[in-house]
């Protein structure tokens, strides 16, 4: 009976040649690992010198760790630190020396907080005199939110002007007349301090609310700009009718005039705002009614003043 035989694979061109490829491949890496271990300093970046250097630094490194982990609180070193300053001395000379007047233990009454005021201006220019009252009021409530306005007897010191929306032209207004008026806000210019309307013409007046609302300029019966009495109202403006209203904190800010008025000319108008806080207490507010009174100038040391209202 015949074998079969067993058929022989005879190697290619290609397949000899790729056999040649990796038998010179593998003769030089063996060749170069000769010269790296006869002479490591050349291997490169991570010789065996190299090594052995990181691995002590390494080790320094786990020593001091270990150490700082186990040193008492009062061996470790501390970062020095600068001590707080106050605000009084991160404050300037000038305003340093101002403040040096002011006895910070004391409630000064209202005389004697508006002639400190005046005194301790530390700025060279006009300052304003300003009247910062803190009252027992949620303006949350709307009986507590107080809103008003008044005319100061000795005025603000400040000249405004006061544009009429209204077609009747108004003796003393500066700027007055519907058509004028809408082309200056169709534009987005304002070229006035207080705008003054007739209760006739403010729907007009509702397409330009987000001009004047953030502005403050929008006219509200509340604060005296909307009115039958135009000419009168303009009067007003003019003498220095200022308003005022709580904030959310239930503080009312307000300018009361210059240094330059004067102390008794400052009391005039300080009065005159006590009596109108005073007059728009709301009923719901039970016991203490004011808790603190602050007077000051502009950029100037805060006086403290007895709460009497």
């Amino acid at each position: 009976m015949a074998t079969a035989k067993t058929p022989t694979t005879k190697a290619t061109p290609k397949v000899a040649e790729d056999q040649i490829l990796e038998a010179e491949v593998a003769e030089v890496v063996e060749a170069k690992n000769e010269v790296r271990d006869k002479n490591p300093a050349k291997a490169g970046k991570r010789s065996a010198k190299a090594a052995a250097a990181a691995e002590a630094e390494a080790a320094k490194e786990e020593r001091k760790a270990e150490d700082a982990e186990t040193a008492p609180e009062d061996a470790k070193p501390r970062q020095a630190q600068n001590p707080t300053r106050s605000r009084l001395a991160r404050q300037g000379k000038n305003f340093r020396a101002k403040a040096e007047l002011i006895d910070k233990s004391k409630a000064y009454s209202l005389k004697e907080a508006i002639k400190l005021a005046v005194e301790t201006n530390p700025v060279k220019f006009d300052a304003t005199v300003e009247l910062h009252v803190n009252l027992n009021v949620n303006p949350r409530h709307a009986d507590q939110n107080l809103r008003d306005n008044l005319v100061l007897p000795a005025g603000t010191g400040k000249t405004v002007k006061v544009a009429v929306f209204d077609d009747a032209t108004v003796e003393g207004a500066d700027i007055s007349g519907v058509e004028t008026l809408t082309k200056q806000l169709e534009k987005g210019t304002i070229d006035f301090d207080i705008l003054i309307a007739t209760p006739a013409q403010m729907p007009k007046l509702g397409k330009y609310a987000r001009l004047l609302g953030p502005r403050g300029l929008m006219p509200n019966p509340k604060s005296g700009t909307v009115t039958t009495d135009v000419a009168k109202a303009v009067t007003e403006a003019k003498a220095g009718r200022v308003e005022y209203r709580v904030d959310s904190t239930g503080i009312v800010h307000l300018g009361i005039g210059k240094v330059s008025f004067g102390a008794d000319k400052l009391l005039l108008n300080a009065q005159a705002v006590y009596a109108s806080l005073k007059s728009n207490k709301p009923a719901s507010v039970k016991g203490i009614y004011v808790k603190t009174i602050h007077i000051a100038s502009t950029m100037g040391p805060s006086i403290t003043v007895e709460p009497t209202l």
